[in-house]
């Protein structure tokens, strides 16, 4: 099963946000596992190191990255992908490329705690833990 998984979920491991953190700490360790295939958008790199440094300093950051790499593979976006998060109609543009990049891999689900913020995307979305209980 190939998962696209959003950012919010990995930030939610990496910086042990309560409630979330458990149920998407389970989803990286069924990953990790090769239970699943896990994915992120290239972006998602970039915006887990700045957001991690601000809040836990470049050393935790570079870790995260480091641990985050180790378990799932990163999709690379293009100008195409980009062109097609403008027309997807997903009203966040962020929402939207992760979206396309679900799309680009043929993810069976894209995982993220804001379900609502993906109902008219072309991919099916699941919770942390409406995924774990998939497998």
């Amino acid at each position: 099963m190939k998962l696209l998984i959003d950012i919010n979920v990995i930030l939610d491991v990496m910086l042990a946000r309560e409630p979330w953190v458990h149920q998407s700490a389970q989803l990286l360790a069924a990953v990790e596992d090769g239970r699943a295939e896990g994915y992120v958008a290239a972006h998602t790199i970039t915006t887990i190191h700045y957001i991690v440094a601000r809040e836990k300093g470049q050393h935790v950051a570079a870790r995260a990255v480091t641990d985050i790499l180790r378990i799932v593979q990163v999709v690379p976006i293009t100008s195409a992908d980009f062109q097609q998060a403008l027309v997807l109609g997903i009203n966040d543009f962020e929402d939207a490329v992760q979206a396309a990049a679900a799309l680009q891999i043929g993810a069976d689900y894209l995982i993220t705690r804001n379900t609502k913020d993906f109902k008219a995307g072309p991919v099916e979305v699941r919770t942390p833990g409406e995924a774990l209980a998939m497998f």
